[in-house]
Formats: structure tokens, sequence, C-alpha cells
């Protein structure tokens, strides 16, 4: 984002308010039978001079945010400043922002819009048409909601080492940095997906599956490293987009190894997609699908050597017999496995193995059987590399807010909260099944995440509001 305006002219400045340790309570929810205080910590919200910029823009992707972000937009528009606001939550939530305070929505994803809104809100003659925005105005014309001309990643602006500086981090949630490996910069290489998956917003972004080249992916590790980063969060679940294209693969390996030329570490914090890393690529053919591990793309992807390679990868869990229709696009249970030992001898050193759990079928039984099937799978990988630390993050089902899952879970009637502090945070179960309640969920997230010795999160922890 600040790469993007600086290069369409703009000075922006970056106020994260993540940083700080000020605590402010805003709110209560009751959950079980327990009132919760909400509270944000980090930077003072109202410590910002709204007069202090010509403009804000505020992001927002998560809807246990959203409270937050509106509190801090009423703030920053309360001098007749405009306030531009964007984000997943936005997107999909949009009358929340706009009775905030919001001046205009972003609805576009790929940056397109971004110039010529700030160009609007700052009273200049836009530089192209408005389109992939939205409006506060009351005489009932909008531009249109999607862009005219999405840009491709390989045309996003590198951004200048002053701006990757002020984006660098020094921690990951639940998991040891060691001092070599800070500071931790981040890098997302492609734009969309190739896939409708119910749970997920971006097929409504309908941009398609657009992944930077080799050449230019480089460009951004380069200069996440002239900037001082050592270890990279590799956002992108869809990484492995590229695979089903002429070419993919070895634009895969290229990139792969050029990260290990520069002497640099890297995390999948969102997970890879697991058919793709197989011989067939998961493309499902006359003869059927190859599902056998491809070992050297595996070894690109998640090997680790102590110093450079692949630190922690983020995958997504599999159901060993009941609920596999939740889980179309992942591997079968045993080819699952079979992957998993094979990035397990890849070396890489943290696995975190995300499953979700509360489906509308789910029961006692079924969440016995997944636990058995975990813990066997755990025994099995570190017996092939002791020295992997291996995390269950049990995740909720959520309705996330713009998908056709959020609007089957609130058909069903088994959606038991409306308050997006609790049913946006994934550690905080929201919905009943058909068979256990929401507080019996709760139990089962703090029983499966006690498999394996590493943990990601500690008993008590599931009721604070930071998802990562």
């Amino acid at each position: 984002m600040l790469s993007n305006l600086q290069a369409a002219g703009f000075d922006p400045q970056l106020i994260n308010l993540n940083r700080g340790d000020y605590q402010e309570e805003f709110g209560t929810a009751t959950w079980g039978n327990t009132q919760f205080t909400k509270v944000y910590l980090g930077g003072k919200i109202t410590d910002l001079d709204p007069s202090a910029y010509e403009a804000w823009g505020v992001t927002n992707n998560f809807a246990q945010f959203r409270e937050i972000a509106c509190l801090t937009i009423k703030h920053l528009a309360s001098q007749g400043r405009p306030v531009v606001v964007g984000g997943s939550d936005v997107i999909a939530e949009s009358q929340s922002y706009l009775a905030a305070g919001a001046t205009a929505l972003v609805l576009d994803k790929s940056g397109a819009a971004n110039a010529p809104i700030m160009d609007y809100v700052l009273g200049r003659t836009p530089r192209a048409e408005l389109s992939g925005v939205m409006l506060a105005n009351n005489n009932g014309t909008q531009p249109s909601p999607r862009v005219k001309h999405a840009l491709y990643p390989q045309d996003w602006a590198l951004p200048d080492i002053s701006v990757t500086k002020q984006c660098l981090g020094t921690r990951y949630k639940g998991v040891p940095i060691p001092d070599e490996l800070l500071p931790t910069g981040s890098i997302f290489a492609d734009l969309g997906c190739d896939r409708k998956c119910d749970f997920c917003q971006t097929p409504k972004y309908r941009v398609g599956y657009r992944p930077m080249s080799p050449e230019r992916t480089l460009q951004w590790y380069k200069r996440q490293k002239e900037a001082g980063a050592k270890l990279i969060n590799s956002a992108s679940d869809q990484f492995l987009g590229r695979i089903i294209k002429k070419g993919g693969r070895e634009d895969i390996l290229e990139i792969m190894q050029g990260i290990r030329d520069l002497g640099m570490a890297f995390f999948w914090s969102n997970g890879l997609e697991l058919k793709k890393a197989t011989l067939g690529r998961g493309i499902n053919r006359k003869e059927g699908m190859n599902l056998i591990p491809d070992e050297e793309l595996i070894n690109a992807l998640w090997g680790w050597d102590g110093k450079v390679g692949c630190y922690l990868a983020y995958v997504p869990a599999e159901r060993p017999i009941f609920g596999q229709e939740n889980y179309t696009k992942l591997l079968p249970w045993q080819e699952h496995c079979e992957m998993l030992k094979a990035i397990a001898r890849a070396g890489v050193l943290y696995i975190r193995y995300g499953v979700i759990i509360g489906f509308a079928d789910d029961s006692q039984e079924t969440l016995l059987r997944l636990e058995e099937a975990i813990s066997a799978l755990y025994e099995d990988l570190i017996a092939i590399n002791p020295a992997v630390n291996f995390q269950v993050s049990p995740f909720t089902i959520s309705p996330i807010p713009g998908t056709p899952q959020s609007d089957h879970l609130r058909s069903s009637k088994l959606l038991r909260f409306d308050d997006p502090t609790i049913f946006g945070n994934l550690w905080t179960p929201a919905v009943d099944t058909h068979y256990l309640s929401y507080k019996d969920i709760a139990n089962w997230q703090m029983r499966l995440a006690k498999i394996g010795k590493s943990r990601y999160m500690e008993d008590g922890s599931f009721r604070q509001v930071d998802i990562f």
C-alpha cells in the first residue's frame, strides 16, 4: 500500500496501531456464562491528531477487529479530514464502515483504485475514472464497484528501503524466532486464486489468479534483505497456483533457489495447497490424479538446513474419515499423511497443523477419531524428523462475512453469536453443531492443541483477540 501510493506521487506515512502497550476497554461480550471485557492493545487511538494529515487511510481485513477499526475511523473523521478505508471485512460489510464516518471504501484488492480515490478525496481531478470504490455521498450515484483495470502483482511498485524498513517485524505468534533471524519481513507474490472455496472471500474479488514472475518475486525478496530482513513471511496460500500453467513448476523451483541464494529464511504463514505439490500437480486428468509427492518440489518449498529455507510451515489439516466432504480440495487422508512425511523429511523446523472443527456434523465420535489420527500422524513425523516442532492449531468454523459458508451458517440456525469480536475470532467458538455446543467445541480446541510437545496456544489463551 505504501509503495503503491508513493509511486503515485503521494507522501504516505505508516502509523501502526498494533505497536505499543496501551490498553483500553471498548465494550463487553458474554460467552458461555462469563462476561468478558473487550480491550484493544497497542497505540492509543485518541492520541492521533485527526488534523495531522490531509487524508487518512485505514485497513482492516478481519471481522473481529471491526469495532476497533470503526472507533479509529470515527476519531480520524472527527475534524473533517477524509478517511479512505479498505480491506476484506470492509468489502464484505461496507455499511458498518460508512456509518463510522468513512469518506470512501476501496473495493478493489489489486491497488488500481488507490491513487484515483486519493485524488478525489483530496479535491483533485482523479487521474483515472473512479471505479472499484464506494463513496459516502447522499446523491445516490456510485462508481462501478468493480475496478476497470485491475493491476497485476508484476506491476506493483517495488518499495524503497525506507518503506520496507517501516514494515519489518520482530515476532510471530506462538513461534520463538532466534535473534539471527530477526527482523522479519513479508511478501505477497500473487493475487487471487484459481479455486472457489465456500469459506473464502477471494472469489468475489473476480481477479482470477495473478502471480509475479520469478524475477519480480526475487526483486521483492532482495529489497527485504537490503532493508535488513532475515526471515520472510510468505503470506500467499496460493503460491502453488503457478504450477497449473506451463513452466510453472520451473518458476517455483527458480524462486525457491533464488531465495536460498540470497541466504534468506522464509515461512508459509497461510499454508500451501498440498495437492499441487504432487507429481500430478492437483490436475484431475482422465486417468485420474497422480497424488505421489513431488520430492524435488517439496524439498524446495519446505527444506531447512538450519540457516536458510523453510523455518515454519502452516499446513491445512485433513479429516481421516468423518467430514471429508468439507475438505474436498485437499488430499485424501492416506495421501495427506504421505505428504506430511515428505515435508518432515525436508527438514522444516516448525509445522503448524491447522484443523477446523465445529462443522455441523461434528460429534464426540468424529472428534475422537480426529484426535487419534492426528496423534498417530505426529508420532510418525517425529520418528522421521525428531527436531520438528509440531503444533496443532484447532481453529473453529467461522461465518467469514461475504462467503457462502457465512450464509449457510446463518441459515442453519447454528450460529449462536452475532458479535464480530466473537464470531470473527477463529479461536472463539460461536457455532453449535448438531451434536455439540459451542462450549464443547472450545473444550475440544484445548484438547487437540495439546497434541505434540510444541504449543501454539496454551490453556486459557483462547479468548484472546490476536488470531495469529
